[in-house]
């Protein structure tokens, strides 16, 4: 165990003010007192760590965290002295002085509050928290324990149920929720002082007002009554909520939602969700998107079914503007307003952001994290989670449902097998997995059955001549597959024809919308329409095709296809095929990890004679994708076993913020000047003093590019920044318009333009 040294503290001498905050311009009596600051900030604290039973380790951490500023030195500071001080290390030598076991819990949040996470020993990007504590410090004056009301004695946190083996993976995560409270309620009090001294406006609204669960789900009820059970599919989807809801009474924790595709989870999950926190006294709703794509979609259908609340209960969270260590102190400072700390009702998120936030060290990354607690998340999708971080997704999924009280629902059509082995039932399992899963849907053999509205049948390797042939030769079909090249070179292949389009992350949002919404109208009104799309458009977004073609893929990547065709039982099953396809060209050669998928699909289906969508099929998928890999393939970075090496003064905090990543590629947003609504946000943010609102308004319009094409259209001067000195790179407008087509989307991975010097620029 790492012990501090000992302390260097003043003798005591008369009474001297000692400030946490100053304010330029004003006499040192308008300045925020620091004991104020202190005593405020523990009480926020406190009250967010009640969410979850930490309130009074949240409240000795929030006495603590500034205690450093109890020195001349500092306080000199704040009157114009250029000299940096550490005022984080004090509040954490102290809190292991006191509290030698639990002071550990305290010290990682306290000394990183500013900086980060640290880890306890060891080399990461910062000091580590062993050299933290071994620095000199300025003396410490003891007036600090007369003005606050640190205990001399802090409880063992009772509310911690132990995982036999993930002991020093809960104390991590504990580290974390702590640190979320500590910061949030900084972060808080010390804006509602600037705002106060500067006559500023908060822009936030006041803990405890606007709209209740309760008013949620009154709406959401009214909404609901305008459903009407007037064809088989509605029967069923009626049935199917009325099932969910009546499980609201169960007891938190962890809970499956499986339901075919087209069977109405959306609003079932959000049903179940209103009514299950109210039922048990949790605080919000969290949806787990996987996609950005569907991200503003699921919100627009929260925001439609409630009513006069939609707009102030729904929050979307993207991962697409968020501070970049990289940029200076004050470009980070400037943003630090539009990254939200989730404490709407309703909260609509992505996968990336939600699971990278569990796992961070960035204090604006990790202040959202108490607001998770006591809250119901439901994960969408959930079969989508990356075979590679699948073992740290599922224990932090099962932490959440064990020790901070909220409840987790998996929803999707393809249940993934994440189940624990149970010997006293004799069932198999996924070690390491879930355990007590309840299911909230009724029957869902029964229910694929119902609602099975195709054929799937695998139609052997096409080559693009003859995939184009046959999607030419039908009038209303949709076309996918894996790559974003393979994808335009279909849709180009077909361009000469009426009633084609194209679909692709390389366009954005607002783009994809209205491509969407001129397909479906076309559908509708029986015109041509053949709709070429890479795997985005299977992520719940409601299209109908009679006639579906499916590069290979995953078997719940086939399953979600199979969703967008004949969607709403228009046509009988057997004349609507799902048709999967090899890929005979070379060109167009799936990831490695899809092509992995593609393999167990294959194998699962050679010995598989029933319908290749149906449960049990679906079940042999995910077992032979889990069960029968080792922890290399679902933990390829060891971050369980490093953790499991791990003691608590020697925790790795800022390695597993490093190296837990969801996607291997970073991804730069690019703003599109798309129309006339994306064009005023970006003048809007020439003259800005925030960025909250116009960062939302932005996001309709942005193309996530991967680090090396971004680089190229920098260089290139094809993207330009929005006023660098006070963003750095957060908004980059798409300055060469001519690189977007109004067709494909964005251009920037074209050999003429990677090639910079070939157009002459």
């Amino acid at each position: 165990m790492v012990t501090a040294p000992s302390k260097k503290v003043q003798q005591a001498g008369p009474y001297a003010p000692f400030y946490a905050h100053s304010a330029e311009g004003l006499n040192e009596s308008a300045w925020q007192p620091l004991s104020a600051h202190l005593i405020d900030v523990a009480a926020l604290a406190a009250q967010f760590g009640n969410a979850f039973g930490g309130g009074a380790l949240a409240d000795c951490t929030g006495l603590l965290h500034d205690l450093g500023k109890y020195t001349s030195e500092f306080q000199a500071r704040l009157k114009g002295s250029p000299e940096r001080v550490d005022h984080s290390t004090w509040g954490a030598r102290i809190a292991l002085e006191r509290y030698p076991t639990l002071g550990y819990l305290l010290a990682y949040a306290i000394a990183g509050h500013h900086a980060g996470l640290a880890n306890g020993q060891g080399e990461g990007r910062r000091s580590s928290l062993q050299e933290r504590l071994a620095t000199d410090l300025p003396e410490l004056h003891p007036q600090w324990q007369s003005e606050l009301p640190v205990p001399a004695v802090l409880p063992m946190p009772s509310f911690i149920k132990p995982h036999p083996a993930r002991g020093m993976f809960q104390m991590a995560f504990l580290v974390r929720m702590l640190f979320s409270c500590l910061v949030d309620a900084d972060f808080l009090d010390t804006e509602a002082f600037y705002n106060g001294v500067e006559g500023r406006p908060t822009l936030r609204p006041e803990l405890g007002t606007g709209p209740t669960l309760a008013d949620l789900k009154a709406a959401l009820d009214l909404h609901l009554t305008g459903f009407r059970a007037d064809k088989p599919v509605n029967q069923i989807r009626a049935e199917i909520l009325q099932h969910v809801r009546a499980q609201a009474e169960l007891k938190p924790g962890l809970f499956s939602l499986t339901v075919p595709t087209g069977g109405g989870k959306t609003l079932a999950s959000l049903a179940f969700a209103l009514d299950h926190a109210i039922r048990h006294g949790l605080q919000r709703v969290i949806f787990v998107i996987p996609f950005t794509s569907i991200v503003e979609q699921n919100a627009a259908v929260f925001r439609q079914a409630l009513g006069p609340w939609g707009e102030t209960a729904v929050l979307e969270h993207h991962s697409a503007f968020s501070d970049d260590p990289r940029d200076s102190k004050e470009a980070r400072e400037k943003v630090r307003l539009a990254m939200e700390n989730w404490d709407s009702p309703i909260v609509v998120t992505t996968a990336v952001q939600f699971f990278e936030s569990l796992f961070a060290d960035r204090p604006s990354k990790c202040r959202k994290l108490h607001n998770i607690a006591n809250s119901v998340v439901i994960l969408d999708e959930a079969q989508t989670m990356p075979l590679k971080v699948l073992r740290p997704c599922v224990a932090a999924l099962d932490e959440l449902a064990r020790n901070y009280r909220s409840s987790v629902v998996l929803c999707t059509a393809t249940q993934p097998a994440l189940t624990a082995p149970d010997a006293a039932r004799g069932l198999e399992g996924f070690e390491g997995g879930l355990e007590n899963v309840r299911e909230l849907a009724p029957d869902p053999s029964r229910l694929f059955q119902q609602l099975k509205r195709v054929t799937v049948r695998h139609v052997g390797a096409l080559d693009d001549s003859d995939l184009l042939s046959q999607l030419r030769e039908r009038e209303q079909v949709l076309c996918i597959v894996n790559n974003r090249r393979h994808a335009r070179a279909l849709y180009q292949g077909m361009s000469d024809l009426s009633g084609v389009y194209h679909l692709t992350t390389l366009m954005c949002a607002a783009h994809r919308s209205q491509v969407l919404s001129t397909a479906r109208e076309a559908l509708n009104q029986r015109q041509p329409c053949r709709l070429v799309s890479t795997a985005l458009i299977e992520a719940g977004v409601d299209v109908a095709f009679p006639t579906v073609y499916r590069a290979e893929a995953g078997l719940d990547s086939i399953a979600q296809a199979a969703g967008r065709c004949n969607r709403e039982g228009r046509w009988a099953a057997e004349d609507s095929e799902v048709r999967i396809f090899a890929n005979a060209n070379a060109d167009w050669k799936a990831p490695p990890e899809l092509r992995q998928f593609a393999d167990v699909t294959r194998e699962v289906l050679r010995n598989h004679q029933g319908d290749p969508l149906d449960p049990v099929a679906i079940e042999r998928y995910f077992k032979q994708l889990y069960w029968q890999k080792g922890d290399e393939a679902l933990d390829a970075l060891n971050l369980l076993g490093l953790l499991k090496r791990a003691k608590i003064d020697s925790l790795p905090m800022d390695t597993l913020a490093e190296q837990f990543k969801m996607i291997d590629s970073v991804q730069m947003p690019v703003i599109i000047p798309f129309d006339d609504e994306a064009r005023n946000a970006i003048r809007d943010l020439q003259f800005a003093d925030g960025v909250q609102g116009i960062s939302r308004r932005l996001q309709r319009y942005l193309v996530q590019v991967p680090r090396h094409g971004f680089e190229a259209l920098r260089k290139a001067g094809a993207i330009e920044a929005v006023r660098p000195k006070e963003w750095g790179d957060q908004f980059m407008v798409l300055a060469n318009e001519s690189l977007y087509d109004r067709h494909v989307g964005l251009s920037w991975d074209e050999p003429s333009f990677i090639n910079v010097q070939a157009l002459g620029w």
